[in-house]
């Protein structure tokens, strides 16, 4: 998803978001220990969701202040 997309998200759903993609990344890790994992990319995919989620999450913070 776009950073742009994102920041048009109300809070809670860029909260709900996160969880997503948090369970997500826990699944592929899971998939990865155990050998299961085909596209080994998914991986960096997945943590540069979680990254982009909370790079606005913190914009979001410090417009706040």
């Amino acid at each position: 998803m776009k950073p742009s997309e994102l920041r048009d998200m109300s809070h809670d759903e860029l909260q709900e978001h996160l969880r997503t993609a948090r369970r997500e990344l826990f699944g592929l890790r899971f998939q990865h220990a155990t050998g299961e994992l085909d596209n080994t990319a998914s991986l960096a995919t997945a943590k540069r969701e979680v990254a982009r989620v909370l790079t606005v999450a913190r914009e979001r913070e410090l417009e706040a202040e």
